[in-house]
């Protein structure tokens, strides 16, 4: 199976947000802490609301939640990780879960 796999930069319309996101079999993903700061709220709060929509079976975690190897710089050392990413079906419902004007302003985006 191919798979393509790009890196995209999303900006806010205001400019407050800007971050990388993983684009791959067609859709997108993010960490929990690219989430938080695309919806301006703190990682546990978003960690909070995962656990919930997969607890409810709102959606499974099996087609929504995939790890990717990323290398980043811890100290003075390059260190490659296994980070959960979440598809954009995980993202849209935490953005309707959060309360926060940011939060509304992503999902428009998002859903258009």
């Amino acid at each position: 199976m191919e798979q393509n796999s790009e890196i995209i930069i999303y900006e806010a319309p205001d400019g407050t947000t800007k971050l990388q996101v993983q684009l791959e079999d067609e859709t997108v993903w993010l960490t929990q802490e690219q989430m938080a700061q695309l919806f301006g709220k703190g990682r546990s709060t978003i960690t909070g609301h995962i656990i919930n929509i997969y607890d409810e079976e709102e959606l499974e975690q099996n087609s929504t939640c995939r790890k990717f190897r990323r290398v980043r710089l811890e100290g003075s050392r390059d260190v490659e990780r296994e980070i959960d990413h979440y598809n954009l079906d995980v993202i849209i419902s935490v953005g309707y879960r959060v309360n926060s004007k940011q939060g509304t302003k992503s999902n428009r985006y998002l859903c258009n």
